[in-house]
């Protein structure tokens, strides 16, 4: 065995560990938010953090979600002029910093999610683009001049990406955009030492997929093609972010992971 080797691994403690570090969560929803996943995974591996909500309605809702893990919660809609900016500022005064960033955000018009993508109008185009993709640039460029020490930046994707899935339409062309955009940022901030990656979970039941047509198709198509046979959970999603935003995970940068029971392999 190499005895040198062993010793380096010791010394950074693999085990994903969040202690002492401040993290803030965009996009609980309810109990079933892959935000909350993510949320209930770093705080049990040590984290503060800080949650967001889209406005004042669910905020009264998510409150005792946000209490279970000890977070501050605040709203912010990412279209409302200078909210991202401030929600981001905020945060890191209240925490004294921030250390790692988890995007858990996706919009898209309704009509134009039913639709081909074809037949999307311009402006549907443009506010999904927007909510989804655009607010993740944005959310770096917020974040770049606070993360000193460096840093994670997380945001989460789909297979839809890389693949066309039937009925999810307008978000695969967005979804793909984000990816694309995860390599860049991860170019222009690896020198400050701040990592950026994509998670992309398998089909799982949160609000946002209700939106979509024939969902529960979708989700047994997953369950009976993946290699494991079965769905994966909101916590093994989370497990995956805490573990992006460790410093297990200190030489990775620019990737989409994907926590789906295999089923993308097997698409």
């Amino acid at each position: 065995m190499n005895t040198a080797l062993t010793t380096s691994l010791d010394a950074t403690s693999l085990p994903t560990s969040l202690q002492g570090k401040r993290g803030l969560i965009l996009g609980l929803a309810d109990a079933h938010s892959i935000a909350l996943g993510c949320a209930q995974a770093a705080h049990s591996a040590g984290a503060r953090l800080t949650l967001t909500c889209l406005n004042e309605k669910a905020q009264v809702a998510v409150a005792p979600l946000a209490a279970s893990v000890g977070a501050q919660l605040m709203v912010c809609n990412v279209e409302a002029e200078g909210a991202l900016e401030s929600t981001v500022q905020q945060a890191a005064t209240q925490m004294g910093g921030l250390d790692f960033v988890i995007h858990s955000i996706a919009w898209a018009p309704l009509a134009e999610l039913h639709g081909r993508v074809v037949d999307t109008s311009a402006a549907g185009f443009q506010r999904a683009m927007e909510v989804s993709c655009h607010s993740f640039a944005r959310l770096a460029r917020c974040c770049e001049p606070l993360m000193t020490q460096g840093g994670s930046l997380i945001t989460m994707s789909y297979l839809g990406s890389q693949q066309v899935v039937p009925n999810y339409g307008l978000m695969g062309p967005v979804k793909a955009a984000l990816e694309s955009l995860v390599r860049y940022l991860a170019m222009e901030l690896g020198p400050r030492n701040i990592r950026v990656h994509a998670v992309s979970p398998g089909p799982i039941a949160t609000r946002a997929a209700s939106g979509l047509e024939d969902f529960e198709a979708l989700m047994e198509d997953a369950r009976a093609r993946s290699p494991l046979g079965r769905l994966v959970t909101l916590a093994e999603i989370g497990a995956l972010a805490a573990f992006l935003a460790s410093p297990a995970a200190a030489g990775m940068t620019g990737q989409t992971l994907f926590v789906d029971a295999g089923h993308h392999a097997a698409h």
